[in-house]
């Protein structure tokens, strides 16, 4: 078995999240701790407790998807003495989960992860007026298809495709009125389904160029370090190490194409075969099934998950 380590993105939150790790493992319990500090907030009150409201917004689901990721990578290293080095191939994320992978892979703080996906949801939010931009998934057509779908649709307008994240499930993203120009294109040309996601903002879009010159300044006084295992970039679909190619990935990745089908596919081609999903839900589960049927994917997100896995590992 070779292993990936991969970390969710947003959409994956739930009010209840983390609070099962926090009761059975005093280091879930200080990386809660760390996160909240951080950010001079008490999210994991948020997190375990609600309203959902508060949860949803994009500066609080951020790094509470984080927190929860790396709490469950805390605990492994703690229980289970399982470290990245001896048992990760690689490590990736679907959008802010690359901040995760990157924590996991001690190339950021815990604290500086937490601050800087605070300032990412934050930036993504005014970047564009509620209500101005959209999202859009389309079901059953190839990336190639969408682009076009998208181009005819854009009418000067922005409408990108802000995720590739498996094979017929490609994801729109710009103005509110050239997304809903695409869904009306796709179904006149058959297109089985097509669905206004529930986002507030349109993330990996040009629309979200002001967010990321505010993320540029802020990486810009980070400390990176090379990650211990090799990080699959949102980006580019490959795997990185150099610090200064990672920060500029992480400010292009803010308004560029999330390329998750690639990166699954990438690590394949590099013998992994095994993808352990760290942290909330089960989306990149289900993911790894639709891009390629013989490679696995498993969540691990409770205590029971995890026993489960330090046994088999």
């Amino acid at each position: 078995m070779t292993v990936a380590f991969v970390f969710p993105g947003q959409g994956s939150q739930a009010v209840g999240m983390g609070r099962d790790l926090a009761e059975a493992f005093p280091a879930a319990r200080h990386v809660f701790e760390e996160v909240d500090d951080a950010l001079d907030q008490k999210l994991s009150k948020v997190m375990f407790e609600g309203p959902e409201e508060t949860l949803v917004l994009t500066e609080n689901a951020q790094p509470a998807l984080m927190a929860v990721s790396m709490a469950v990578m805390r605990v492994l290293a703690e229980e289970g003495d399982i470290t990245l080095a001896d048992k990760a191939a690689f490590v990736a994320g679907h959008s802010l989960g690359e901040y995760s992978a990157l924590a996991a892979a001690s190339a950021i703080s815990l604290g500086d992860a937490a601050r800087l996906l605070k300032l990412r949801g934050q930036s993504m939010q005014k970047a564009v007026p509620v209500g101005v931009g959209a999202m859009a998934a389309i079901i059953g057509p190839e990336l190639d298809a969408v682009r076009n779908i998208a181009t005819e649709a854009a009418a000067g307008d922005v409408c990108d495709v802000g995720n590739d994240n498996a094979p017929g499930q490609v994801v729109l993203s710009g103005d509110k009125a050239a997304v809903e120009r695409a869904v009306k294109i796709a179904a006149d040309q058959g297109v089985r389904r097509s669905i206004m996601l529930p986002v507030s903002a349109p993330f990996h879009c040009a629309l979200m160029k002001p967010a990321a010159d505010a993320m540029e300044k802020a990486l810009a006084d980070i400390e990176l370090q090379a990650p211990v295992v090799p990080v699959v970039a949102n980006v580019t679909a490959e795997a990185v190490r150099d610090p200064a190619i990672i920060r500029e990935l992480l400010v292009r990745q803010v308004t560029e194409m999330v390329r998750w089908r690639e990166c699954v596919l990438y690590m394949k081609d590099q013998g992994v075969d095994t993808l352990l999903e760290l942290g909330a839900g089960k989306v990149l589960g289900g993911l790894t099934r639709r891009i390629d049927r013989e490679m696995t994917g498993r969540s691990v997100q409770g205590p029971d998950d995890i026993e489960e896995l330090l046994k088999s590992l």
